[in-house]
């Protein structure tokens, strides 16, 4: 016997019609439940268990043995990287001491800010300038010197222990102890020092005649701490 769809006279009783029939494949229904999920209760294990079961199952959980943290470094060497560098300096990069002594603080005849210095170096011309800044930082110890070569202002960080450093000679004090640790205010055309390649040839000529026996030293200069004491050509060689 075959079965005949009644003709509908619109598209919407046909769709009305396949709602009636029984489904082919059931779809899944999402249901959200509201009621309130009460916890598990615990399971107590009998005082008597059976032969059968293992009595593993219901032991104690197993303890760890824990061991105390070893000693600290930091109590018997609290400046570790300190006393590496310092140690580092005295045997290797500064073995007589000089240049430590030479820009330690409580040194009164020590390079400042203000002054000029010349720099030599085991290859290449020297250079000389005005110290804007002494940085003091273990082996990274460094000067921070100023220059104006061919009009244009030039600025070099010498480290006091690099191995390429030959000498670090001061030409000229500072005539006034200034009141900055670091001069850049030195970099404005205002407060610019100029080239002072005029002074190191001045300082150059009469430390060769000193050499050679022909004249003295002349004036002594004049030192912030110790003005008898401090003298022009003070270096680290």
């Amino acid at each position: 016997m075959a079965c005949t769809v009644p003709k509908t006279s619109s598209l919407h009783n046909y769709f009305s019609l396949l709602r009636t029939l029984p489904p082919i494949f059931p779809l899944p229904i999402r249901t959200l439940s509201t009621a309130s999920i009460t916890p598990p209760t615990p399971r107590i294990p009998p005082r008597r268990l059976p032969a059968n079961i293992d009595s593993n199952l219901f032991k104690p959980p197993k303890q760890i043995k824990t061991y105390p943290p070893p000693p600290s470094v930091r109590k018997s060497h609290p400046f570790a990287i300190a006393d590496v560098q310092k140690a580092h300096i005295s045997s290797t990069l500064d073995p007589t001491g000089y240049r430590t002594r030479l820009f330690a603080r409580d040194n009164p005849d020590a390079p400042r800010v203000g002054d000029i210095l010349v720099a030599t170096f085991t290859s290449g011309d020297p250079f000389s300038g005005v110290c804007l800044n002494i940085r003091r930082r273990g082996v990274d110890t460094a000067i921070l010197l100023r220059n104006r070569v061919m009009m244009v202002g030039v600025e070099m960080w010498v480290k006091i222990y690099s191995p390429k450093v030959r000498s670090i000679e001061v030409v000229e004090r500072a005539q006034k102890r200034p009141r900055r640790a670091r001069l850049y205010y030195m970099r404005k055309p205002k407060h610019d020092r100029g080239s002072v390649e005029g002074v190191v040839e001045d300082y150059l000529k009469r430390r060769r005649l000193v050499r050679s026996g022909a004249v003295g030293m002349g004036e002594p200069g004049k030192s912030a701490k110790n003005p008898s004491a401090a003298r022009a050509g003070v270096g680290a060689r």
